[in-house]
């Protein structure tokens, strides 16, 4: 047998309410009103396609042996390089072995369905043992536009193997068609949308329906034998109306999760299959579908080993753990749809060091430190000597990863007169439990949210962004331990 392993999942902390961006634009843009119900997942500053891509995969292989992972694969239509392999980013933030094939899947919001193909066929076929397969986006849309209203930022993660599946793989299909609902040339930041009429009813309507009757033929299945359908669809009339096309009822079909993510690119395949996977019942059959220039449909069965997920591997823990943001302002500078003066200090070149990002890459993007084999002394960075003092051993470090290591606020402050997109920049000395402290950024907090002694958790996050060369330089901040008894409302 091949399938899934385990599932992650990551949705920002962050949610703007829709009803700020029609009271902020209502008045341009009247047609929004009519979609301004609940609320969409939206990135903080800090936050892109491969922050959410760590934290889903992180999620996904906690407590998994990582050493068994063979490949990661990256799926994403908003990749931070074009000419960079971002799949080795994520494998190297994750500190997984160096004997591993990475692989970034683009160009169509199917990608995600498509790399887990690849991964399971590649299972399959007996040249992997394990693959993580990883689909992230965060889509960036123009003020005052449908697509700002329907996005969502957000990741989900999937481990493939052939032991202690949590949903064994049954069958695929998928077609291919040059359909073209939107697209992206690839000097413009924004999608190109055609007539949403002509994408319903010759896209999803006729693609779906295609592929998912396709499927059922090939694996000699009913419709009535699959407990849930599971296909992103904007359009909610159309989602809906698919499912009657095929004959299902209702209840069969997965919640497309609009009122309170939106629609996450070619992550939302992943995000819906991981919170169905959370309330699946063992034998239970699950069709999981993307779209994109045709579709892709998957088949799996639910094993017994669901009763197992680990309940940090659930998407209902990021839906819950919530800000509501009120403040369209703070969303268009985040976004970048406004300038804003900086001030003088952010004026400082971030040109970034490609031998040192080498040289310290274990640090910089796998935050892993050393541990003194003589005195069992945890120390972040590494050095060659021993930083206890009754110890001093030389050359004596082994590398520790400090990523998983539970922390707390040892000092803190908060500076109104740095640059920072979301002033005060706060910062301050954290301490990990078993030895090792330093000085880091904390990020996704109100300086009230920060006392001494407060419990600390590592998060990989952007650190800056180079424009005059269009680097994005990343490492890890420091984030409190988010409590979903006392969710921000």
């Amino acid at each position: 047998m091949i399938g899934i392993v385990s599932s992650g999942g990551y949705i920002p902390r962050l949610r703007l309410q829709r009803s700020a961006i029609t009271k902020a634009m209502g008045w341009f843009a009247p047609n929004l009103l009519g979609a301004a119900q609940g609320e969409r997942s939206m990135c903080n500053w800090d936050e892109d396609t491969l922050t959410m891509a760590v934290a889903s995969a992180r999620d996904c292989i906690v407590d998994m042996d990582k050493s068994e992972i063979d490949a990661v694969y990256l799926a994403s239509t908003t990749m931070p390089f074009a000419d960079r392999d971002n799949a080795g980013i994520l494998k190297t933030a994750l500190n997984l072995k160096n004997n591993i094939s990475t692989a970034d899947f683009s160009t169509t919001l199917k990608a995600g369905t498509t790399a887990l193909i690849s991964g399971l066929e590649s299972i399959k076929g007996g040249d992997r043992k394990e693959i993580l397969v990883v689909a992230a986006d965060k889509r960036r849309s123009k003020a005052a536009s449908i697509q700002e209203m329907r996005f969502g930022d957000g990741a989900a993660s999937l481990l493939l193997g052939r032991e202690n599946l949590i949903a064994e793989f049954i069958d695929s299909y998928s077609v291919s068609y040059d359909f073209v609902d939107h697209y992206r040339g690839s000097s413009t930041t924004y999608d190109y949308n055609w007539e949403e009429r002509w994408i319903r009813d010759e896209g999803y309507t006729k693609i779906y329906i295609e592929a998912i009757l396709g499927l059922l033929e090939k694996a000699s299945t009913k419709i009535n034998d699959v407990a849930k359908i599971i296909y992103p669809c904007p359009v909610k009339r159309t989602h809906t109306s698919i499912a009657k096309s095929l004959g299902a009822k209702l209840e069969q079909v997965a919640d497309n999760m609009h009122e309170v993510t939106g629609e996450c690119g070619s992550a939302h395949p992943f995000v819906m299959l991981a919170q169905e996977l959370e309330n699946a019942q063992p034998g239970d059959k699950l069709i999981v579908a993307g779209f994109g220039q045709g579709a892709d449909v998957l088949l799996f069965q639910v094993t017994d080993n669901i009763k197992n997920l680990n309940s940090k591997q659930m998407i209902s823990k990021h839906l819950a753990c919530k800000k509501a943001e009120h403040s369209y302002t703070k969303w268009l500078l985040f976004n970048e749809l406004i300038d804003t003066e900086m001030g003088a200090r952010a004026e400082a070149d971030n040109r970034t060091p490609l031998s040192t990002l080498w040289r310290e890459h274990k640090l910089i993007l796998g935050f892993v430190g050393g541990i003194c084999k003589e005195c069992n002394t945890p120390q972040i960075p590494s050095d060659r000597v021993c930083v206890n003092p009754d110890c001093g051993a030389v050359d004596s470090q082994e590398e520790y990863e400090f990523s998983n290591r539970p922390a707390r606020v040892l000092t803190f402050t908060g500076d109104n007169l740095g640059a920072s997109m979301d002033p005060p920049a706060i910062f301050g000395m954290i301490q990990f439990e078993g030895g090792g402290r330093m000085l880091m950024d904390f990020s996704d907090c109100e300086l009230d949210d920060v006392e001494v002694g407060v419990p600390m958790e590592l998060s990989f996050r952007k650190k800056y962004y180079d424009k005059n060369r269009g680097f994005t330089g990343y490492f890890w901040k420091a984030i409190p331990q988010m409590i979903t008894d006392n969710i921000a409302e």
